[in-house]
């Protein structure tokens, strides 16, 4: 069951959610656009290998903007921390943003319960696209769950700049 934006906006007053900083013009039908901070990375390598912990450049988008080109991975945080213990976040791109050719964590929509940060987005341009820290990219959904809640107590739990794949962990851990 999706919870509606008004829905939303009561379970961030009872602290069920998590939405910091909160803007009730944010909120919509049944939920609540999200923005990018000025948080930037991405991969130097021109081959990523899920083996090791792949180099990466860590930046900062500059107030006039800063274009993203095609055929590279970008990771940038939300400038909101969000979360719940208690609901399901699945997070997609603004419509807008997606007819201008920007995806955003199209194979990696769904937010574990319990992982309460500043999300990493990752972001592909089909063609060169400039963002713009603080603008609205996403939205976020909200779902009630249905069985008992196991909390995430991840690799990414807590972080608050843009995380790169730790993918390499499980390689360790023989998964």
């Amino acid at each position: 069951m999706i919870l509606t934006g008004r829905e939303i906006e009561h379970r961030v007053k009872t602290d069920e959610i998590t939405i910091a900083p909160f803007d009730p013009q944010c909120v919509s039908p049944n939920s609540y656009d999200f923005h990018l901070s000025a948080n930037i990375a991405w991969y130097t390598g021109d081959v990523l290998d899920c083996k090791i912990d792949n180099p990466y450049q860590r930046s900062t988008i500059p107030p006039e903007g800063m274009v993203l080109e095609p055929d590279r991975i970008y990771l940038v945080s939300t400038a909101e921390t969000m979360g719940s213990h208690h609901f399901v976040p699945i997070i997609r791109a603004r419509s807008s943003v997606a007819r201008l050719g920007l995806f955003i964590n199209c194979t990696a929509d769904l937010i574990d319960i319990g992982s309460v940060n500043r999300w990493t987005l990752q972001l592909h341009a089909v063609q060169p696209v400039r963002v713009y820290p603080g603008m609205r990219i996403g939205q976020v959904t909200w779902w009630r769950p249905l069985g008992d809640i196991e909390p995430y107590t991840g690799k990414y739990q807590g972080s608050t700049l843009p995380m790169p794949s730790q993918v390499w962990r499980d390689f360790e851990q023989g998964v």
